[in-house]
This record gives C-alpha cells, structure tokens and sequence, in this order.
C-alpha cells in the first residue's frame, strides 16, 4: 500500500451509490505542468493507485485520452462490461479521464474501453500500468510497487562508481537468452530470482563494472529484443513481477556493480493495446506521418511538440531512477529523434522552420530530459546511442550541447572492426583507419561499443570476423580487446563475446555455454577478465579517460612492422602505463623502443599467455632500460613483442 494515502479534498465530489467515484488525486498544478510538458513524476498520479477514500480502499485511476467522448474500466471483474465502470472527465478540459472505484483489488488485469474519434472504440492498456499480463495476452494489471530495497550502502557512495572518472565496463546483456531453463524452447524464461541467481555472480567473476540490460520494459513481441516498448512504466511479466527486478537490481548493487537499462522514447509499435491511434486519433504520435512514421521499423514516433507526451517521456525515464534505483539509462536510435529527414528520402520530409533538418521538438526534449535527470540523480549517467557527427552530444546544455554523459563512439567501432579484419600483411597501409579515432576522440565523452547489432543474423560471430586460422582468430581477438581496454573512454561488450561465442547472436536460443569446455574459449574469458582487473587496479586506465591528459602516442612510426605504442597517463605520474601493440602474427624480439620522461620496470599484463591459450614464450620479466639522452629524458626500453599480442608496462 502507498506510504501515505491521499487526503480526501472538497473537491472531489464523491457519490457513493455509483460505482465509480469522481475523485482525483489531481492538482490544478498538476494538469498545468502536464500540458505544458514539465510534470516529470506523473507515474505518482496517473494510471492505478491503491488508496483509501472516505473510509474505503479501492482503485484510483487517471488516463488520458482527449479526444475520447467516454473511458471506463474493463476486466474479468466486470466480464468486460464496457458501460459499468465509467470515468469521469475532468472539468478542466484537459482531455484526463479519472475515477476512484471502491473494492477494486490489487492483482486485477484491466485495459480501459475508450470511445473516441467519430465514435471509435478501442481497448487500451494502461500506459503508466507498472504491470501487464505475460504476451500474448495484453491487459494491465493493477499492481503496487511497494518494496524494501537493501542496497542503502551503494546509494550512498554510487558517485564514485557512476562518475565520468571511474572505470566504465559494461556488459551487455539480454535477459531472455544470456540462459534458457531448456535452451531449446524459446518460450522457456528464467524468473527474474533465478537470473539473479546466475548472472549476478557471473558478472561479479568476470570483474565487470556495470551491467546493460536490453529493454526490460513491457513489449509484446520477443523479435524485437524489447526496442518496441508498450509498457514504458513496467518491467516485462515474461520473467515475473517488478519487485522480482528490484531484486535483481538490489543483487547487483550488493556486489558494488552499477545497472544501466536501455530505454527507447524514439519511437512505438503500432499493437491495438498500446499507444498507437489511442483514443482514435493521433495522441501520442505525430499526425503527419512524415514526421510520425518510422520508416525502418514500421513504428510510430512521439509528437515531442505535445506537452503531454514530453512529460510521460521524461516521467518514464524518471520511473527507472527514481523507483529501480538503476544507475543510468542508454537511451536507444538517438539519430533518429535528432534528424527530421533520418532514413526519408527527398520529398519525404518537410524541414523546420529555420530550413534545418533537424527536429527542434526533440532537440529541446532530449536537453530537458537530461537537465531533469542530472538534476534529480546527479550520481548517475545517460548514454547516447547516436551515430552521427551531431555536435555536443555529450556536453553540457548551457553550452548547447544534447546534455548526454556518454555517447557510443560508433565511429570507433566501425573502423577498429574494418582493421582487426584485414589479414596482418594488410594492416600497414591501414594504420591511419586504426589511429584516427584519437583525432576526434575528445569531441566527446565516448563508451566503445560491442553491441548486439555487431554480431546479429549476417554480422558474424566476433571471433569468426578475426582473420587467420584458430589460433590467429583468439589471438586477434584477444589482441582487439586489449587495444578496447586500454583505449581512453568506457567499454562495452555483448555477452558471449568474453568467451569468443561461435554462432552469431540469436534471441530465440541462449548463449553457447559448452563451449566453455574447451580451453581456447575458457582461456579467452579469462584473458577479458583479467583485463578488467587491469581497468579496475589501474588509474591510468579510467582517471582522465575524457581529456586530453589521458593519451599520449608514443610510437606510430613502425607501419611497415604494424606495431605502435601509446601512454595511458592517471593524476599521479607514477601510474603512467605504457602499451605496446603488435599486430601481426612476428614475434620481434629486442624490440627497442624510445620514450620520454620515465622508464617501465614491469610487464603487467601480456595477451600472449598460455592462459589465455596464447604462447606464453615471449614474454618480459626484465625490461632493459638505458637513459639516451638527459636533456630530453629519453629511454631506449628494449623488448620482446609476442605475435599478434599487446603488452601493458607500468
């Protein structure tokens, strides 16, 4: 039940022979800040609410649906009776139908019967339900959020986990099938307790620092991996209740690992129960189909003009925050929101007013939205899933900027892949593709990406994109993820890629755990977890990831040999690391290498060890060093460099 239950006010005029009471939980201010698209709790007053009024309990529900001519309640309770259970229309004119219905019980699945436009009917889910009914069916369920989270310790210090200058590395996961109860039924699902049973400990071994969750939110088809929500304010039912995902949360934040989900206001599928035509007009979406339809994924786009949806947009991320504790959202096809003409066809767009392309609409959501979070969770982040060269994404609103923490450095991801994938003879002439991303690399606050969309139906398994037969295929691949771990900016990667996953990704089935059997793809996880220890224990790694102190090239000269050699600099000299890349399969012995201010002592990490199912015959347990010249502090450091390998120095 709500920890404070609502005070019955004057006027609310309370008949108490109808069954459906005119009650509100609704201020003036309230409906002025809604329209206006500054009301960014409105989870606490619209949809179902449990409360008392007048000496009895029962359901308080708020929709709206401004074109609508009437709205009542629907479920087993009445046998779907659509004139039983009528809300009443506010007085206001603000198109917000509301009711307070006594007896009404928890655990009940409703939709509301909505007649609107030119006598339209339709049946519509709740869009602020905290709870629907397992697909396929579609109802809402009423539901109460109440719970006692234990993660008060992590609430406390997450700054430190959360900020800008904290290691960042993120795995990514997609709940359904990281594991199957019966890998071979796809209509199989673990609860979300025995998720949190599994993966909780498997991401604490593996040393991660954040775990990415694909939508969570309520969707009713599995092939779209949770990207075409219905239910921005609950937590899928394929696994269980919401209080099963707080758990899950809870487990992760025990074990000091942040959680991030992914959230998509870009765009909505056109299902009959959800938001789509929702009281028979264009409520929620653009009515010019120009600006409303998306053309890629045959959904539908929120009309960011309309106050009404910018506060359930910002309300819904606010949810997460606010009531999961999560520790920052990525938010999905920022693209998409930004360009008016994004995947349109000349003739296919009209520009805004100043003749741009750009929506200014979601422009000025997008900045709102994270104003609103940053100012309410300043421990936390947001991250942009933007592939453009849109300036400022990552920086602050008051310097125009989209306001984002973090953006994905696609750039980054394209060009490494389109290297790594270049037999080693090739590499040389492509040096300038691999040290480019450092050009514009400080443009932004960048997180490298190995998502989900780079080892879908076509892409390849990561491993297979690696040149070479089995032996060069793990070490290049051990070798990419070196270079991604000592690279400036935080890191994500897909699950299955830390154990070099054979099949590309499936939704439908569950990660290919056997192979852990074999040596080759145990030995690779252990080569990403150790190098998330390496992340973790050292400074340099993650202090100035977002500024140019961070980085320092040292070697680019040796493209004939393919190898280079940059420094990863933290706030202490003394943490300063050196990294060397070699990136074909020669080992080079006596490699010599010069270096200005300070020598290396140790070789702290090395891709090339037989625990990683690497050689481990080239290898550095005493560096050579020799000042060459005081003036200028040059070292020469003499080394071996093992095949297809990295090394890390301190």
């Amino acid at each position: 039940m709500p920890e404070t239950v609502p005070k019955y006010e004057e006027k609310n005029f309370v008949d108490t022979s109808n069954r459906v009471w005119n009650y509100s939980l609704l201020t003036d201010e309230d409906v002025k800040n809604y329209q206006q698209g500054t009301h960014y709790t409105l989870y606490k007053k619209f949809g179902s609410h449990s409360l008392q009024v007048n000496g009895k309990w029962g359901m308080y529900f708020c929709v709206w649906a401004p074109n609508g001519t009437s709205v009542s309640v629907i479920g087993n309770f009445n046998d779907w009776n659509k004139g039983e259970y009528k809300l009443y229309p506010r007085w206001d004119n603000s198109g917000i139908w509301e009711g307070f219905i006594p007896g009404f019980k928890l655990g009940e699945a409703y939709k509301y019967h909505i007649v609107g436009y030119h006598g339209r009917e339709t049946d519509k889910g709740d869009p602020f339900a905290h709870f629907w009914e397992r697909r396929p069916q579609t109802a809402t369920i009423t539901w109460d959020l109440y719970y006692e989270w234990k993660d008060q310790e992590w609430m406390k210090d997450r700054k430190k986990h959360n900020s800008l200058d904290a290691p960042w590395s993120i795995y990514e996961v997609h709940l359904t099938s990281w594991m199957r109860p019966d890998k071979h039924d796809e209509e199989s699902y673990n609860s979300y307790d025995q998720i949190r049973a599994r993966l909780v400990p498997y991401v604490k071994e593996m040393g991660f620092t954040h775990v990415e969750f694909m939508p969570v939110m309520e969707h009713p088809f599995d092939g779209s991996w949770g990207y075409q929500c219905t239910g921005f304010f609950a937590p899928t039912s394929r696994f269980g209740d919401p209080q099963g995902l707080m758990r899950l949360i809870e487990a992760f934040h025990k074990e000091n690992i942040g959680v991030i989900l992914d959230w998509v206001p870009s765009h909505f599928p056109y299902d009959a129960h959800g938001l789509f035509m929702f009281d028979g007009t264009h409520t929620y979406e653009y009515a010019d189909m120009r600006k409303g339809f998306h053309p890629d994924w045959n959904s539908y786009i929120f009309n960011y003009k309309r106050g009404e949806v910018k506060s359930f947009l910002i309300s819904s991320a606010r949810f997460w925050f606010d009531v999961f504790h999560i520790d920052g959202i990525r938010v999905d096809a920022v693209s998409s929101m930004l360009k008016l003409n994004y995947s349109r066809d000349e003739g296919e767009w009209e520009p805004n007013e100043h003749g741009g392309d750009g929506n200014l609409e979601a422009i000025a959501f997008i900045r709102d939205l994270n104003e609103t979070i940053y100012r309410d969770f300043p421990d936390v982040q947001t991250i942009a899933e933007e592939a453009t060269d849109w300036p400022g994404v990552s920086r602050p609103t008051v310097g125009d900027g989209l306001g984002f923490g973090m953006k994905w450095m696609m750039g980054w991801m394209h060009d490494t892949l389109d290297y790594f994938e270049l037999d080693p003879v090739e590499r040389k002439f492509q040096q300038d593709k691999f040290t480019f991303s450092i050009m514009y690399y400080y443009d932004e606050n960048f997180m490298l990406p190995l998502s989900h969309d780079e080892v879908v139906h076509g892409k390849s398994p990561m491993l297979f994109k690696m040149p070479g037969d089995e032996w060069q295929k793990a070490a290049n691949l051990r070798l990419l993820y070196t270079y991604m771990w000592t690279h400036p900016g935080g890191k994500l990667l897909f699950m299955g890629n830390e154990f070099g996953q054979t099949h590309e990704w499936n939704y439908k089935s569950e990660l290919a755990w056997e192979l852990l059997r074999h040596d080759k793809h145990l030995k690779l996880k252990n080569c990403v977890a150790d190098l998330n220890k390496l992340l973790t224990e050292q400074p340099a790694l993650y202090e100035n990831q977002f500024n140019i102190y961070g980085f320092e090239w040292v070697d680019v000269n040796h493209r004939e040999e393919s190898v280079v050699a940059f420094r990863r600099k933290g706030k202490e000299k003394q943490d300063d690391l050196l990294v060397i890349l070699n990136m074909t399969p020669v080992v080079r012995n006596d490699w010599q290498l010069y270096v200005r201010g300070k020598t290396y002592e140790k070789e702290i990490f090395n891709s090339d060890k037989t625990i990683y199912w690497g050689t481990g015959d080239v290898y550095n347990p005493d560096i050579r060093s020799e000042l060459v010249d005081s003036e200028q502090e040059i070292y020469r450091i003499v080394l071996n460099l093992p095949p297809l390998a990295g090394l890390v120095l301190k």
